[in-house]
């Protein structure tokens, strides 16, 4: 089991502040119940009993019957009583019993229980009775595991590759832990982000949203699969699919876009004005949560390389806790700006810098940005061609580095 520090240093600090209610979201198997497992190995570590640790998985049917918070609320109440004294409580995939806020807020108020919980769902402590909870739990976004976990994943089960062979099969198979961490062969590794890319839609879009066009929400998420990275709106997507002879209205695209947000399947990214130092409302872009369920329902990860490698860029700066947007810069843009405790970075990201064009294009979005923030120019070009005070990195490089920065 990887031991993902960088989770783990964000959520040690809340360990045994029972008063918070411990959130832990994320896409579905990006690692959100492993996450559980190793503070409970953090517990077992300071010597606290196994035995005060109560853990339940929503999605095992043995605990099918604790679907309302009624009857979890009874179930634990009754275990809680028996141990006695502090228990920390594990509450896996919450979303699937109805009412759960009611259930945890109860037993934050009346018991010596400190309680950690996950979701699949952005918006699970947005609804009603999620005020409840208001101003009394800490929310962690769990992302699948980045360039430098997969390393670590690989070198761990005894495979023994270079970098640039990992990051091979990174680029076309993504992030997801399981994948990392089981040796399988391409045609299983295709079937299981299938089905996951399947769970996901079905279960965490369709259901929980109450969507009636399965078809159209998959010819959305194909739409921004292929078009990772690029400038859209919900006024185009309509568009698009009029010029296909498909009648659409753009409230229905936006609601089937925010279901999809919801989910974790796509991050939006907003553009920003650099001159007047606004949010623009038009025109956003949308990155995967994790590239290698484009290669299994799309396709052509390794064809579409420049995209996905932008992907993987937004995914780790969003990993790292920067606010991201794209920057408008007169006529230029900026792909990445990054904003984390009052300081900035500038992210350009590209194949290769294979000609004069592509370094002027690459290199002159930085023209007029006249602060002293880094900027950077990431590709797959091996040699270092940094000038002005702009920063060239080799892609894998700027990843396997950038969680120190």
């Amino acid at each position: 089991m990887i031991k993902r520090e960088s989770y783990l240093s964000q959520i040690r600090p809340f360990i045994d502040k029972s008063e918070l209610i411990k959130v832990i979201v994320g896409v579905r198997r990006s690692g959100k119940s492993i996450m559980l497992e190793l503070i409970m190995g953090e517990l077992l570590e300071k010597n606290v009993p196994q035995e005060r640790m109560i853990f339940i998985n929503f999605e095992d049917m043995n605990y099918s019957d604790l679907n309302t918070a009624a009857a979890l609320h009874e179930y634990l109440k009754n275990r809680i009583e028996a141990i006695g004294g502090r228990v920390y409580v594990f509450l896996d995939e919450i979303q699937e019993v109805k009412n759960w806020e009611k259930c945890v807020n109860s037993l934050r108020v009346n018991s010596d229980a400190d309680i950690y919980i996950t979701g699949s769902n952005a918006k699970m402590l947005s609804g009603e009775y999620a005020t409840l909870l208001s101003g009394r739990y800490v929310e962690f976004t769990v992302y699948p595991f980045s360039f430098s976990e997969y390393c670590e994943a690989k070198r761990a089960d005894g495979t023994n590759k270079s970098i640039s062979e990992y990051f091979t099969e990174y680029v076309k198979y993504g992030g997801l832990p399981f994948l990392a961490t089981t040796p399988l062969d391409e045609r299983a590794k295709a079937q299981y982000l299938k089905d996951i890319y399947a769970s996901v839609v079905i279960k965490d879009i369709v259901k929980r949203n109450k969507l009636r066009d399965v078809d159209l929400l998959e010819r959305i998420i194909a739409y921004i699969s292929a078009n990772i990275g690029r400038t859209f709106s919900a006024n185009s997507i309509a568009a698009y699919f009029k010029s296909e002879k498909r009648t659409v209205a753009v409230d229905t695209v936006i609601n089937y876009l925010n279901a999809c947000e919801k989910a974790f399947l796509f991050h939006k990214i907003s553009r920003m004005d650099l001159e007047g130092k606004e949010i623009l409302r038009i025109n956003e872009k949308y990155y995967l949560a994790d590239h290698g369920l484009r290669q299994a329902t799309y396709g052509n990860n390794q064809r579409d390389i420049e995209l996905i490698l932008e992907n993987i860029v937004c995914l780790e700066l969003l990993r790292c806790g920067y606010k991201v947007t794209i920057g408008k810069n007169g006529m230029k843009e900026i792909d990445f700006v990054c904003d984390k405790n009052g300081k900035r970075i500038y992210v350009q990201v590209c194949y290769y810098l294979s000609s004069e064009k592509t370094e002027e294009r690459e290199f002159g979005a930085y023209d007029n940005i006249k602060d002293n923030y880094p900027k950077y120019i990431v590709s797959m070009d091996e040699f270092d061609m940094s000038r002005n005070g702009i920063i060239h990195m080799n892609i894998r490089d700027f990843l396997l580095n950038f969680e120190n920065k």
